[in-house]
């Protein structure tokens, strides 16, 4: 013996159905990984060679002003080199970020 169901209310269903639909289409979306955005903004590296009165600050105001705070941009040009601030010597070359569209 079966049971059979009947729809008592058409556009209850049809939102039902809607809804659910909506449901499976975004969390398949999450588990995929399909709602990721590629920013159009490349970062490209420049070469620079230190001179002497460098410092990583100064480095940092002239060719960093993408970044509103200094000390960031002061770190993040000591975690791409892989130095720390006192460690800069003239004739070394580090590598700055330059944002390219």
């Amino acid at each position: 013996m079966t049971k059979k169901y009947k729809v008592v209310n058409k556009l209850r269903f049809t939102i039902f159905v809607v809804i659910m639909i909506l449901l499976i289409t975004t969390f398949a979306n999450f588990a995929l990984g399909l709602n990721t955005a590629n920013s159009l903004t490349r970062l490209t590296y420049m070469d620079y060679e230190i001179t002497d009165g460098d410092t990583l600050w100064t480095i940092a105001e002239t060719y960093m002003t993408d970044v509103s705070d200094i000390r960031e941009a002061v770190y993040e040009l000591c975690q791409l080199n892989d130095i720390r601030a006192g460690e800069l010597y003239v004739g070394m070359t580090i590598q700055i970020p330059i944002q390219s569209v």
